[in-house]
């Protein structure tokens, strides 16, 4: 059960690869945004930008056996997380034009990161439910070791919808292979539906029931 058919596999390797650094991209500009706003140094906002835009590749590889990780072997990644730091640190004031500019690129990176986290997974020969969950691992990752970084409770951890629009996008890879459907729309389709339902979920204020202590639920 492999993503990536032979015919095609230097076509769709490239596509993946362009997706991983896509996601990289955004999931950095999402940590160096955070660093920013909290005030840290050229060198904070580095550091920020580097861990949330590969803890979630690292985290996948290690697991599957894919070693040394990608995010490490591959200079790539370590120049487009640092090039997106740069230009947030010094271009804050455009990179950040948008509202709820953290979010959208967090959005953007979740879906980008959960269909190649479930692609790689696939393609290493694991099954449907441990492709979807290392897919889920892979888009949330980063944002968790983000959020920590700074201090904050993980988004995956709060009210709103993410882990769970991670493992969509992921399961659309999924399904996508088992029914042999080509592979590149395919996880075009589950990045974007994972984007869509996650800002869905902050713009329409979608969430889980919070845990409440004995006292509050009287009160």
């Amino acid at each position: 059960m492999v993503l990536i058919h032979p015919g095609e596999t230097v076509i769709m390797s490239m596509l993946f690869q362009a997706f991983d650094l896509g996601g990289t991209f955004v999931f950095a500009i999402s940590g160096a945004i955070a660093g920013v706003r909290h005030k840290l140094d050229l060198f904070g906002v580095l550091v920020l930008s580097f861990a949330a835009a590969t803890f979630g590749g690292i985290t996948r590889d290690v697991l599957i056996g894919a070693i040394p990780p990608a995010s490490v072997a591959d200079w790539r990644y370590l120049a487009v997380s640092l090039l997106a730091g740069m230009l947030t640190f010094f271009f804050y004031s455009k990179v950040s034009r948008f509202r709820n500019a953290l979010l959208i690129y967090d959005a953007a990176g979740l879906g980008l990161f959960a269909v190649t986290g479930a692609a790689k997974a696939l393609a290493y020969q694991l099954g449907p439910i441990p492709a979807a969950l290392l897919g889920t691992v892979t888009g949330i990752g980063g944002g968790v070791v983000r959020d920590v970084l700074v201090s904050e409770v993980p988004a995956v951890f709060r009210t709103e919808v993410y882990a769970v629009a991670a493992l969509i996008g992921s399961c659309v890879v999924v399904i996508g292979s088992l029914a042999g459907l080509p592979p590149g729309p395919v996880a075009a389709a589950g990045a974007f539906l994972c984007f869509t339902i996650r800002m869905l979920a902050i713009r329409r204020g979608w969430h889980f029931p919070v845990a409440k202590l004995p006292d509050e639920r009287h009160g």
